[in-house]
């Protein structure tokens, strides 16, 4: 579990999320259609190799090529049920139940999620981490510029929106969309959340003095919850592991889905899920969480913060 008590040690945090193949026990049916498309590439993708064919085989099955058996796999598309079909017949899948239930899973990987609406807003590699983000059983993340998406209040998310935007229609249907976000932190079932948060992106004037200290109010409630776990890198630590910039990692209940490392540019993104890209940024993130104050400490830090603004 990715939330910790208040009285862990910071160097236990490591085994609290824990990678595939480790200690943890996964399993359940991918949440969200960009789950279920991974989880479904991912199982053709296995039923191809264990049928001893190629990619380039596959791909002559449903009169397509190469990459787009290789994007199918990746979870990257959507899916035509003929070609599932047609795929799962060249790889010897012929029980009508195990079939019924690849093409059921086809189905409803092509579902649109509910982010679907705002389609126009969003780059296509950003619609892709939200369907990851709203999978995901556990999100850590560290952010060196701003409070992180789902932990902002409405008043921050406006402020941040409009350093890129004019448009006060777009404006205000971002604002929403980030809102909506954040209604999975709040579901019968929510991912846990452990955010590390610079000292220089609380001190950020974004804001007016009262919404600052709002925002601020606004995180230490939510680190109160018990799946939301936060802390601060202050000032007055110098260099850290994390010194490259923000990243995300997420991790799914399911055992199809790979942990997914999300790093986010101007115009782009970058999702890392080898194993060893994996362990190399979870291995920086606990180094810094053991080296700054637990989240037990951070209602008062925060609450220092605030005081001084």
């Amino acid at each position: 579990m990715i939330g910790v008590p208040d009285d862990a040690d910071a160097g236990s945090f490591a085994a609290s999320f824990d990678l595939p193949g480790t200690a943890g026990h996964r399993g359940g049916l991918p949440n969200g259609p960009t789950a279920r498309r991974i989880a479904l590439g991912g199982a053709l993708r296995r039923r191809r190799e264990a049928a001893g064919l190629s990619r380039s085989q596959a791909a002559y099955e449903i009169r397509g090529s190469q990459a787009k058996i290789s994007r199918l796999e990746a979870g990257r598309v959507g899916f035509k049920e003929r070609d599932v079909a047609d795929l799962l017949t060249l790889y010897g899948v012929h029980d009508p139940a195990e079939r019924a239930e690849y093409l059921d899973l086809a189905s409803q990987a092509n579902s649109p999620g509910w982010w679907h609406r705002y389609s126009d807003l969003l780059e296509s590699w950003f619609e892709t981490y939200l369907g990851l983000e709203q999978a995901a059983s556990a999100i850590r993340n560290y952010e060196v510029q701003f409070v992180p998406g789902l932990l902002q209040t409405e008043d921050y998310a406006r402020a941040v929106t409009k350093l890129g935007n004019t448009d006060a229609a777009v404006i205000e249907q971002r604002v929403e969309l980030r809102m909506r976000r954040q209604e999975l932190l709040h579901r019968k079932n929510p991912p846990r959340l452990w955010a590390v948060i610079d000292e220089g992106a609380l001190r950020r004037p974004l804001l007016g003095r009262e919404q600052t200290r709002a925002q601020i109010d606004h995180l230490i409630k939510m680190n109160d919850l018990p799946h939301v776990s936060l802390q601060v890198v202050p000032f007055s630590y110098g260099g850290h592991p994390a010194a490259g910039g923000p990243f995300a990692i997420l991790r799914f209940d399911d055992r199809e889905l790979p942990d997914v490392v999300y790093l986010e540019q101007l115009a782009s993104a970058h999702y890392l899920d080898k194993r060893s890209d994996v362990e190399y940024y979870l291995a920086v993130m606990d180094r810094l969480c053991t080296l700054i104050e637990p989240p037990v400490r951070t209602a008062a830090i925060l609450s220092a913060i605030r005081a001084d603004m």
